[in-house]
Protein backbone atom coordinates (compact mmCIF):
# COMPACT_ATOMS: atom_id res chain seq x y z
CA UNK A 1 0.00 0.00 0.00
CA UNK A 2 1.69 3.35 -0.92
CA UNK A 3 1.28 6.19 1.50
CA UNK A 4 -0.89 9.00 0.56
CA UNK A 5 1.76 11.60 0.08
CA UNK A 6 3.35 9.28 -2.69
CA UNK A 7 0.05 9.07 -4.65
CA UNK A 8 -0.46 13.06 -4.47
CA UNK A 9 3.24 13.72 -5.82
CA UNK A 10 1.96 11.69 -9.19
CA UNK A 11 0.79 13.58 -12.16
CA UNK A 12 -2.53 12.33 -12.15
CA UNK A 13 -3.35 13.38 -8.42
CA UNK A 14 -1.87 16.88 -9.67
CA UNK A 15 -4.40 16.84 -12.74
CA UNK A 16 -7.30 16.14 -10.16
CA UNK A 17 -6.01 18.88 -7.64
CA UNK A 18 -6.30 21.30 -10.42
CA UNK A 19 -9.41 20.06 -11.97
CA UNK A 20 -11.48 20.02 -8.46
CA UNK A 21 -8.88 20.64 -5.78
CA UNK A 22 -6.49 19.56 -3.23
CA UNK A 23 -9.08 18.77 0.15
CA UNK A 24 -11.21 17.06 -2.57
CA UNK A 25 -8.83 14.69 -3.78
CA UNK A 26 -6.71 14.05 -0.44
CA UNK A 27 -10.12 12.76 0.82
CA UNK A 28 -11.13 10.70 -2.16
CA UNK A 29 -7.84 9.44 -2.45
CA UNK A 30 -7.89 8.59 1.42
CA UNK A 31 -11.73 6.83 1.31
CA UNK A 32 -10.52 4.70 -1.39
CA UNK A 33 -7.26 3.45 0.13
CA UNK A 34 -8.71 2.78 3.41
CA UNK A 35 -11.26 0.52 1.26
CA UNK A 36 -9.00 -0.81 0.16
CA UNK A 37 -7.10 -1.80 3.34
CA UNK A 38 -10.47 -3.20 5.25
CA UNK A 39 -11.06 -5.45 2.01
CA UNK A 40 -7.38 -6.70 2.23
CA UNK A 41 -8.05 -7.94 6.10
CA UNK A 42 -10.96 -9.32 5.07
CA UNK A 43 -9.96 -11.31 2.24
CA UNK A 44 -6.55 -12.78 1.68
CA UNK A 45 -6.96 -13.40 -1.76
CA UNK A 46 -7.93 -9.89 -2.93
CA UNK A 47 -5.72 -8.11 -5.52
CA UNK A 48 -4.69 -4.54 -4.66
CA UNK A 49 -5.19 -1.95 -8.08
CA UNK A 50 -2.11 -0.75 -9.53
CA UNK A 51 -2.19 2.14 -7.78
CA UNK A 52 -0.34 4.30 -10.35
CA UNK A 53 -2.94 3.08 -13.44
CA UNK A 54 -5.22 5.58 -14.86
CA UNK A 55 -8.01 3.16 -13.68
CA UNK A 56 -7.22 3.80 -10.39
CA UNK A 57 -7.44 7.43 -10.58
CA UNK A 58 -10.99 7.01 -12.91
CA UNK A 59 -12.19 5.51 -9.52
CA UNK A 60 -10.81 8.49 -7.42
CA UNK A 61 -12.85 11.13 -10.27
CA UNK A 62 -15.62 9.26 -9.59
CA UNK A 63 -15.41 9.38 -5.77
CA UNK A 64 -15.02 13.05 -6.19
CA UNK A 65 -17.73 13.68 -8.11
CA UNK A 66 -19.88 11.18 -5.79
CA UNK A 67 -19.44 13.92 -2.92
CA UNK A 68 -20.28 16.61 -5.15
CA UNK A 69 -23.45 15.42 -5.99
CA UNK A 70 -26.19 17.46 -4.00
CA UNK A 71 -27.77 15.58 -1.38
CA UNK A 72 -31.34 17.45 -1.51
CA UNK A 73 -32.54 16.68 -5.39
CA UNK A 74 -35.58 16.43 -6.95
CA UNK A 75 -37.49 13.11 -7.32
CA UNK A 76 -40.41 11.87 -9.25
CA UNK A 77 -43.74 11.59 -6.25
CA UNK A 78 -45.45 8.58 -7.89
CA UNK A 79 -47.22 8.16 -4.97
CA UNK A 80 -50.88 9.96 -5.39
CA UNK A 81 -49.77 11.55 -1.99
CA UNK A 82 -49.84 15.40 -2.86
CA UNK A 83 -48.74 17.01 -0.15
CA UNK A 84 -45.92 14.34 0.94
CA UNK A 85 -44.32 15.97 3.71
CA UNK A 86 -41.08 13.58 3.56
CA UNK A 87 -41.15 14.80 -0.76
CA UNK A 88 -41.01 18.81 -0.06
CA UNK A 89 -44.75 19.36 0.25
CA UNK A 90 -46.30 21.78 -2.41
CA UNK A 91 -44.30 22.17 -5.34
CA UNK A 92 -44.90 25.41 -6.69
CA UNK A 93 -46.35 27.74 -9.64
CA UNK A 94 -44.19 28.93 -12.50
CA UNK A 95 -44.80 32.16 -11.60
CA UNK A 96 -43.73 31.59 -7.92
CA UNK A 97 -40.44 30.27 -9.35
CA UNK A 98 -39.90 33.47 -11.50
CA UNK A 99 -40.44 35.63 -8.54
CA UNK A 100 -37.02 33.55 -6.84
CA UNK A 101 -35.62 33.65 -9.67
CA UNK A 102 -35.79 37.41 -9.80
CA UNK A 103 -35.24 38.15 -5.95
CA UNK A 104 -32.13 35.92 -5.85
CA UNK A 105 -30.33 37.22 -8.63
CA UNK A 106 -29.60 40.59 -7.25
CA UNK A 107 -30.77 43.32 -4.61
CA UNK A 108 -34.38 43.83 -3.94
CA UNK A 109 -35.91 46.53 -1.49
CA UNK A 110 -36.54 43.86 1.01
CA UNK A 111 -36.67 46.83 3.94
CA UNK A 112 -36.11 49.39 1.80
CA UNK A 113 -39.67 51.58 1.13
CA UNK A 114 -38.76 53.00 -2.67
CA UNK A 115 -41.54 56.05 -1.48
CA UNK A 116 -39.64 57.66 1.23
CA UNK A 117 -36.30 56.16 0.76
CA UNK A 118 -35.90 55.07 4.39
CA UNK A 119 -36.19 51.79 6.31
CA UNK A 120 -39.19 49.92 5.76
CA UNK A 121 -40.73 46.25 6.87
CA UNK A 122 -40.16 43.01 5.03
CA UNK A 123 -43.94 42.34 5.94
CA UNK A 124 -45.09 45.08 3.92
CA UNK A 125 -44.64 43.05 1.08
CA UNK A 126 -47.20 40.70 2.16
CA UNK A 127 -49.32 42.55 4.78
CA UNK A 128 -51.85 43.87 1.87
CA UNK A 129 -52.50 41.22 0.17
CA UNK A 130 -53.38 38.96 2.39
CA UNK A 131 -55.56 41.67 3.98
CA UNK A 132 -57.36 41.71 0.50
CA UNK A 133 -57.68 37.80 -0.02
CA UNK A 134 -58.58 37.32 3.77
CA UNK A 135 -60.48 40.35 4.85
CA UNK A 136 -58.44 40.59 8.11
CA UNK A 137 -57.77 43.67 9.45
CA UNK A 138 -54.16 43.19 9.59
CA UNK A 139 -51.68 40.19 8.36
CA UNK A 140 -47.56 38.93 9.33
CA UNK A 141 -45.27 36.18 8.44
CA UNK A 142 -43.16 33.99 9.94
CA UNK A 143 -41.17 30.95 9.25
CA UNK A 144 -43.42 27.85 9.46
CA UNK A 145 -46.83 27.58 11.50
CA UNK A 146 -45.20 26.44 14.25
CA UNK A 147 -43.60 29.66 14.96
CA UNK A 148 -46.76 31.39 13.89
CA UNK A 149 -48.34 29.52 17.22
CA UNK A 150 -44.93 29.83 19.08
CA UNK A 151 -45.01 33.51 18.56
CA UNK A 152 -48.57 34.43 18.96
CA UNK A 153 -49.24 32.84 22.20
CA UNK A 154 -45.53 34.18 23.26
CA UNK A 155 -47.19 37.68 22.68
CA UNK A 156 -50.35 37.40 23.89
CA UNK A 157 -49.95 34.56 26.95
CA UNK A 158 -46.99 34.69 28.14
CA UNK A 159 -47.16 33.54 32.09
CA UNK A 160 -50.87 33.63 31.62
CA UNK A 161 -53.14 30.20 30.71
CA UNK A 162 -53.88 28.63 26.98
CA UNK A 163 -56.77 27.06 27.76
CA UNK A 164 -57.59 23.84 24.92
CA UNK A 165 -59.56 20.92 24.20
CA UNK A 166 -57.82 17.49 24.97
CA UNK A 167 -59.26 16.29 21.75
CA UNK A 168 -57.05 19.21 20.01
CA UNK A 169 -53.63 18.57 21.63
CA UNK A 170 -51.64 17.03 18.68
CA UNK A 171 -48.67 16.05 17.72
CA UNK A 172 -47.41 17.34 14.57
CA UNK A 173 -44.61 15.92 12.01
CA UNK A 174 -41.10 14.81 13.94
CA UNK A 175 -42.50 14.06 17.24
CA UNK A 176 -43.38 18.26 18.26
CA UNK A 177 -46.72 17.87 20.18
CA UNK A 178 -48.58 21.18 21.26
CA UNK A 179 -48.25 20.79 24.79
CA UNK A 180 -44.92 21.27 24.44
CA UNK A 181 -44.84 24.19 21.94
CA UNK A 182 -47.26 25.81 24.23
CA UNK A 183 -44.82 25.30 26.99
CA UNK A 184 -41.78 26.59 25.04
CA UNK A 185 -44.07 30.26 24.42
CA UNK A 186 -43.96 30.65 28.52
CA UNK A 187 -47.67 30.36 28.47
CA UNK A 188 -49.55 28.03 30.56
CA UNK A 189 -51.51 24.50 29.24
CA UNK A 190 -54.85 24.52 30.44
CA UNK A 191 -57.16 20.72 29.08
CA UNK A 192 -60.64 20.73 29.39
CA UNK A 193 -62.86 18.22 28.38
CA UNK A 194 -62.13 14.86 26.87
CA UNK A 195 -60.64 13.01 24.07
CA UNK A 196 -63.92 12.99 22.68
CA UNK A 197 -66.32 15.49 23.88
CA UNK A 198 -65.52 19.22 25.34
CA UNK A 199 -68.47 21.42 25.79
CA UNK A 200 -68.78 24.98 25.87
CA UNK A 201 -69.38 24.82 29.75
CA UNK A 202 -66.03 23.00 29.96
CA UNK A 203 -64.21 26.25 28.71
CA UNK A 204 -66.33 28.63 30.74
CA UNK A 205 -65.28 27.38 33.92
CA UNK A 206 -61.78 26.88 33.55
CA UNK A 207 -61.55 30.66 32.72
CA UNK A 208 -59.57 32.32 35.84
CA UNK A 209 -57.92 35.83 35.94
CA UNK A 210 -55.11 34.24 34.68
CA UNK A 211 -56.32 33.54 31.69
CA UNK A 212 -55.12 34.93 28.45
CA UNK A 213 -56.03 32.64 25.47
CA UNK A 214 -58.84 30.18 24.37
CA UNK A 215 -56.82 28.04 21.93
CA UNK A 216 -58.49 25.78 18.97
CA UNK A 217 -56.70 23.53 17.16
CA UNK A 218 -57.84 22.38 13.61
CA UNK A 219 -57.40 18.35 13.35
CA UNK A 220 -55.92 18.61 10.28
CA UNK A 221 -54.09 15.03 10.71
CA UNK A 222 -56.49 13.02 12.08
CA UNK A 223 -60.08 12.99 12.95
CA UNK A 224 -62.18 11.77 15.70
CA UNK A 225 -65.80 10.07 14.63
CA UNK A 226 -68.38 8.34 16.39
CA UNK A 227 -69.48 9.84 19.93
CA UNK A 228 -68.04 13.57 20.01
CA UNK A 229 -69.00 17.15 20.30
CA UNK A 230 -67.34 20.52 20.32
CA UNK A 231 -68.58 23.85 20.41
CA UNK A 232 -68.70 26.31 17.75
CA UNK A 233 -66.26 28.36 17.16
CA UNK A 234 -68.47 31.78 17.14
CA UNK A 235 -69.45 30.61 20.41
CA UNK A 236 -66.20 30.38 21.54
CA UNK A 237 -65.64 33.81 20.40
CA UNK A 238 -68.32 35.07 22.07
CA UNK A 239 -67.07 33.52 25.32
CA UNK A 240 -63.48 34.51 24.75
CA UNK A 241 -64.61 38.76 24.00
CA UNK A 242 -67.07 38.18 27.31
CA UNK A 243 -64.08 37.17 29.33
CA UNK A 244 -62.14 39.79 27.13
CA UNK A 245 -60.04 37.03 26.04
CA UNK A 246 -57.87 36.39 23.09
CA UNK A 247 -59.94 33.93 20.44
CA UNK A 248 -57.02 32.36 18.50
CA UNK A 249 -57.09 29.72 15.95
CA UNK A 250 -54.12 27.04 14.64
CA UNK A 251 -55.55 26.41 11.09
CA UNK A 252 -52.74 24.15 10.16
CA UNK A 253 -53.43 23.30 6.14
CA UNK A 254 -54.99 26.88 5.31
CA UNK A 255 -57.05 27.07 2.23
CA UNK A 256 -57.52 29.54 0.60
CA UNK A 257 -60.53 28.32 -1.79
CA UNK A 258 -63.39 26.15 -1.12
CA UNK A 259 -62.18 22.94 -2.63
CA UNK A 260 -65.17 20.68 -0.93
CA UNK A 261 -66.21 20.25 -5.11
CA UNK A 262 -62.91 18.41 -5.44
CA UNK A 263 -63.38 16.32 -2.31
CA UNK A 264 -62.04 17.96 -0.01
CA UNK A 265 -64.57 18.22 2.93
CA UNK A 266 -64.19 19.64 6.62
CA UNK A 267 -61.38 22.20 5.40
CA UNK A 268 -62.66 26.23 6.70
CA UNK A 269 -60.37 28.39 4.89
CA UNK A 270 -59.17 31.71 6.41
CA UNK A 271 -61.43 34.17 5.53
CA UNK A 272 -64.60 32.00 6.83
CA UNK A 273 -63.13 31.88 10.11
CA UNK A 274 -62.23 35.45 10.47
CA UNK A 275 -66.22 35.90 9.55
CA UNK A 276 -66.89 34.53 13.17
CA UNK A 277 -65.02 37.33 14.62
CA UNK A 278 -61.66 35.38 15.83
CA UNK A 279 -58.56 37.82 17.13
CA UNK A 280 -56.08 35.59 14.93
CA UNK A 281 -56.11 32.76 12.66
CA UNK A 282 -52.83 31.16 11.55
CA UNK A 283 -51.86 28.80 8.93
CA UNK A 284 -49.45 27.12 7.11
CA UNK A 285 -48.07 28.42 3.14
CA UNK A 286 -46.82 24.92 1.88
CA UNK A 287 -49.61 23.21 2.42
CA UNK A 288 -53.53 23.80 0.55
CA UNK A 289 -52.41 26.96 0.00
CA UNK A 290 -49.39 25.71 -2.24
CA UNK A 291 -46.72 27.92 -1.89
CA UNK A 292 -43.54 28.16 0.17
CA UNK A 293 -42.68 27.01 4.06
CA UNK A 294 -44.26 29.99 6.07
CA UNK A 295 -46.42 30.47 8.87
CA UNK A 296 -49.25 32.88 8.03
CA UNK A 297 -51.00 35.10 11.02
CA UNK A 298 -54.14 37.08 9.90
CA UNK A 299 -56.51 38.49 12.38
CA UNK A 300 -57.04 41.79 14.22
CA UNK A 301 -54.93 44.54 14.10
CA UNK A 302 -54.12 45.02 17.82
CA UNK A 303 -53.04 41.36 18.28
CA UNK A 304 -50.62 41.54 15.41
CA UNK A 305 -49.28 44.78 15.96
CA UNK A 306 -48.05 43.62 19.32
CA UNK A 307 -46.55 40.19 17.55
CA UNK A 308 -44.48 42.69 15.41
CA UNK A 309 -42.94 43.89 17.99
CA UNK A 310 -41.90 40.63 20.12
CA UNK A 311 -38.07 40.14 19.85
CA UNK A 312 -38.86 36.39 18.80
CA UNK A 313 -39.77 38.17 15.37
CA UNK A 314 -36.14 38.63 14.70
CA UNK A 315 -35.20 34.72 15.20
CA UNK A 316 -38.65 33.63 13.47
CA UNK A 317 -38.78 36.22 10.74
CA UNK A 318 -39.46 34.73 7.09
CA UNK A 319 -36.23 35.53 4.57
CA UNK A 320 -36.35 37.24 1.61
CA UNK A 321 -36.89 34.15 -1.41
CA UNK A 322 -40.00 33.02 0.61
CA UNK A 323 -41.80 36.37 0.70
CA UNK A 324 -40.96 36.73 -2.89
CA UNK A 325 -42.16 33.09 -3.30
CA UNK A 326 -45.10 33.69 -0.98
CA UNK A 327 -45.71 37.04 -2.71
CA UNK A 328 -45.62 35.54 -6.03
CA UNK A 329 -48.35 32.74 -4.95
CA UNK A 330 -50.78 34.64 -3.13
CA UNK A 331 -50.95 37.04 -6.15
CA UNK A 332 -52.76 34.31 -8.45
CA UNK A 333 -55.20 33.75 -5.48
CA UNK A 334 -56.84 37.27 -6.27
CA UNK A 335 -58.24 35.45 -9.56
CA UNK A 336 -59.26 32.13 -8.02
CA UNK A 337 -59.76 30.66 -11.64
CA UNK A 338 -55.88 31.39 -12.15
CA UNK A 339 -54.79 29.90 -8.91
CA UNK A 340 -56.98 26.97 -9.95
CA UNK A 341 -54.90 26.47 -13.50
CA UNK A 342 -51.67 27.86 -12.33
CA UNK A 343 -50.85 26.12 -8.35
CA UNK A 344 -49.64 23.15 -9.08
CA UNK A 345 -51.47 21.55 -6.02
CA UNK A 346 -54.87 22.90 -6.66
CA UNK A 347 -54.47 21.50 -9.92
CA UNK A 348 -53.63 18.16 -8.73
CA UNK A 349 -56.64 18.08 -6.46
CA UNK A 350 -59.19 19.29 -9.05
CA UNK A 351 -57.45 16.80 -11.66
CA UNK A 352 -60.40 14.27 -13.19
CA UNK A 353 -60.22 11.13 -12.63
CA UNK A 354 -60.59 10.16 -16.21
CA UNK A 355 -57.84 12.21 -17.35
CA UNK A 356 -55.60 10.65 -15.14
CA UNK A 357 -56.80 7.16 -16.50
CA UNK A 358 -56.05 7.98 -20.15
CA UNK A 359 -52.34 9.12 -18.97
CA UNK A 360 -52.04 5.89 -16.84
CA UNK A 361 -53.06 3.72 -19.98
CA UNK A 362 -50.95 5.41 -22.64
CA UNK A 363 -47.70 4.53 -20.13
CA UNK A 364 -48.96 1.15 -19.26
CA UNK A 365 -49.24 0.15 -23.13
CA UNK A 366 -45.81 1.31 -23.49
CA UNK A 367 -44.37 -0.77 -20.26
CA UNK A 368 -46.40 -3.56 -21.33
CA UNK A 369 -44.24 -3.96 -24.43
CA UNK A 370 -40.77 -4.68 -22.13
CA UNK A 371 -39.68 -8.02 -21.44
CA UNK A 372 -40.83 -9.21 -18.15
CA UNK A 373 -42.72 -6.25 -17.26
CA UNK A 374 -46.75 -6.40 -16.31
CA UNK A 375 -48.78 -3.17 -16.10
CA UNK A 376 -52.31 -3.23 -14.66
CA UNK A 377 -54.29 0.04 -14.55
CA UNK A 378 -56.80 0.02 -11.91
CA UNK A 379 -59.09 2.32 -9.68
CA UNK A 380 -58.06 3.00 -6.30
CA UNK A 381 -57.26 6.85 -4.07
CA UNK A 382 -54.99 9.20 -4.33
CA UNK A 383 -54.56 11.33 -0.80
CA UNK A 384 -54.06 14.94 0.19
CA UNK A 385 -51.39 14.21 2.48
CA UNK A 386 -49.03 16.56 4.44
CA UNK A 387 -51.29 16.86 7.69
CA UNK A 388 -53.87 17.98 5.29
CA UNK A 389 -58.07 16.62 5.45
CA UNK A 390 -57.19 13.43 6.71
CA UNK A 391 -60.56 11.74 6.01
CA UNK A 392 -60.65 12.75 2.47
CA UNK A 393 -60.14 9.95 -0.44
CA UNK A 394 -59.58 11.47 -3.68
CA UNK A 395 -60.77 8.91 -6.87
CA UNK A 396 -57.84 7.89 -8.82
CA UNK A 397 -56.64 5.84 -11.38
CA UNK A 398 -52.94 3.88 -10.86
CA UNK A 399 -50.57 1.59 -12.73
CA UNK A 400 -49.55 -1.94 -11.16
CA UNK A 401 -46.16 -2.67 -11.97
CA UNK A 402 -44.70 -6.26 -11.59
CA UNK A 403 -41.67 -7.52 -12.72
CA UNK A 404 -40.78 -11.81 -14.01
CA UNK A 405 -37.48 -10.49 -12.25
CA UNK A 406 -37.76 -8.23 -9.05
CA UNK A 407 -39.89 -8.08 -6.21
CA UNK A 408 -42.08 -4.98 -5.58
CA UNK A 409 -39.01 -4.43 -2.80
CA UNK A 410 -36.67 -4.74 -5.05
CA UNK A 411 -38.52 -2.35 -8.16
CA UNK A 412 -38.78 0.40 -5.23
CA UNK A 413 -35.02 0.12 -4.18
CA UNK A 414 -33.58 0.45 -7.77
CA UNK A 415 -35.93 3.38 -8.41
CA UNK A 416 -35.33 4.87 -5.78
CA UNK A 417 -31.52 5.02 -6.15
CA UNK A 418 -32.43 6.85 -9.93
CA UNK A 419 -31.32 10.00 -10.67
CA UNK A 420 -33.98 11.13 -10.92
CA UNK A 421 -35.43 9.23 -7.85
CA UNK A 422 -38.68 7.40 -8.62
CA UNK A 423 -40.87 7.13 -5.57
CA UNK A 424 -43.63 5.17 -5.44
CA UNK A 425 -46.04 3.17 -3.28
CA UNK A 426 -46.01 -1.04 -2.49
CA UNK A 427 -49.86 -2.44 -1.82
CA UNK A 428 -50.56 -6.08 -2.01
CA UNK A 429 -47.20 -7.12 -3.07
CA UNK A 430 -47.31 -4.66 -6.43
CA UNK A 431 -45.57 -1.52 -6.98
CA UNK A 432 -48.10 1.12 -7.56
CA UNK A 433 -47.58 4.63 -9.66
CA UNK A 434 -50.33 7.26 -9.37
CA UNK A 435 -49.96 9.57 -11.58
CA UNK A 436 -51.82 12.46 -10.41
CA UNK A 437 -48.93 13.72 -8.59
CA UNK A 438 -46.29 12.93 -11.61
CA UNK A 439 -45.89 16.05 -13.44
CA UNK A 440 -46.51 15.70 -17.64
CA UNK A 441 -42.95 16.64 -18.29
CA UNK A 442 -41.81 13.64 -15.73
CA UNK A 443 -43.43 10.86 -18.06
CA UNK A 444 -40.19 10.08 -19.75
CA UNK A 445 -38.01 9.66 -17.03
CA UNK A 446 -40.41 7.82 -15.44
CA UNK A 447 -40.83 5.36 -18.34
CA UNK A 448 -37.19 5.59 -18.96
CA UNK A 449 -36.79 4.23 -15.38
CA UNK A 450 -39.02 1.52 -15.33
CA UNK A 451 -37.44 0.25 -18.77
CA UNK A 452 -33.83 0.41 -16.83
CA UNK A 453 -35.74 -2.80 -14.79
CA UNK A 454 -35.51 -5.13 -17.13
Amino acid sequence: MPQLQVLLETADAAALCREYSRQETVTALRLCLNSIREQIGHDSNYMAPNFHSPEFFSAIRKEILRHRERSLQAVINATGIILHTNLGRAPIAAATIDAIRETALGYSNLEFNLATGKRGSRYMHIERILQQITGAEAAVVVNNCAAAVLVSLNTLAKGREVIVSRGELIEIGGGFRMPDVIAATGAILREVGTTNKTRLADFERAINENTGVILSNHCSNYSIVGFTECPDLQDLVALAHKHNLYMVEDLGSGALLDLSAYGIKNERSAQQILKDGIDLVMFSGDKLLGGPQAGIIVGRSAPIEAIKKNPLMRALRIDKLSLAALEATLNLYLAPELAMQQVPILKMLSEDPAAIKKRSQTLARQLNKLDSITARVENDVSFVGGGSAPMNELPTWVIRIESAKLSSEEISKLLRLRKPAVIGRIAADNFVLDLRTVFPEQVPSLREAITSLT
